[in-house]
């Protein structure tokens, strides 16, 4: 990875371009290669990132390829798939993604790849069990977008709230990225504190942290209903994921990992906070949930238990 660093976006819509422009401007990667079905759009978006390379500050070659240039990539970032529309779930999506996620780590996997795999496309839980159960490769390889977004959501919100640096909002979002997910609100600190304790010393109403959650959860569907999509924020989400990588950072980032008793769950993938290394998924952090919160994450684990079930398994038989 420290001679070469090369990503591969599969997927040059408004998710995949975001990231690229991400990559751009941070310099993040050595050779960006872009993958889509429209091959004309790809070589449009490689023209056109390439004339902001005089500015990046790192030297990359960028161009719009094909599988081949999997063989050889550090990671393989998956954006490609059907968008979520106007009050829809992301779980609707389910079952015409799981088509497009077998046939794209199909021809991934055929091309002798042995990177790790981001998935970004949704619903981001379930897509990366197809991907993992598709590709046979180890778990610690292939990792969701996960809460990574939600959390940061979170961490804004937070921030804007108690008039701190977002970078000193110590919060997590777990479960699935959707409809069912949670904040372990006695694990969120500020600093060294923790932010219940700062909540009740300055008498603000608890009600208020629901607020917070509430913004969170609704705010993919504000934003879809106000432009159609969101994409810059998992855009630079993505670029943070693949930097923990590349860098070999033992990051914590809250992804969509595959569970094997840990959090007493089992055989799906779902967000936690996890240690992110060159190696892929290196440990994931067992929080201690109080009893509210695991029958939360409990319940969010059921729901891609029972669609993994009833949607996906049928689709990779």
């Amino acid at each position: 990875m420290e001679n070469n660093r090369k990503v591969v976006i599969v997927g040059a819509g408004f998710v995949g371009t975001s990231l690229a422009y991400s990559l751009l401007n941070q310099g993040t990667v050595d050779e960006l290669v872009l993958i889509d079905i429209n091959k004309e759009k790809t070589i449009g978006e490689e023209m056109d990132l390439s004339d902001g390379l005089p500015y990046s500050p790192h030297k990359m070659n960028i161009k719009a390829g094909d599988y081949n240039e999997c063989k050889n990539a550090d990671i393989v970032v998956i954006t490609a798939g059907l968008n979520q529309k106007p009050n829809q779930s992301r779980l609707e999506l389910a079952v015409e993604n799981t088509k497009i996620m077998k046939d794209i780590t199909y021809n991934v996997m055929k091309n002798g790849f042995k990177g790790i795999f981001i998935i970004a496309t949704n619903p981001v839980d379930l897509m990366s069990y197809v991907v993992l159960k598709t590709s046979g490769i180890s778990k610690s390889r292939v990792i969701g977008s996960g809460t990574v977004l939600d959390t940061a959501r979170l961490r804004y919100l937070i921030a804007e709230y108690l008039e701190v640096s977002s970078k000193n909002v110590h919060a997590y979002i777990l479960g699935e990225h959707g409809d069912s997910s949670l904040v372990p609100w006695e694990h969120c600190y500020i600093g060294c504190k923790k932010m219940i304790d700062i909540m009740e010393e300055n008498n603000f109403p608890m009600e208020d942290l629901e607020k917070i959650h509430n913004k969170v959860w609704n705010a993919a569907y504000e934003i879809i209903e106000k432009k159609k999509a969101t994409y810059y924020g998992i855009g630079m989400a993505l670029n943070r994921l693949i930097r923990a990588i590349l860098n070999d950072e033992n990051a914590i980032l809250t992804i969509s990992t595959y569970q094997e008793g840990e959090y007493n769950q089992s055989g799906m993938y779902i967000g936690v906070p996890a240690i992110i290394n060159r190696n892929g998924v290196k440990d994931i952090l067992k929080l201690k949930l109080n009893k509210k919160d695991q029958e939360k994450f409990n319940h969010s684990c059921e729901i891609m238990k029972e669609n993994i079930e009833k949607e996906i398994n049928p689709l990779l038989d």
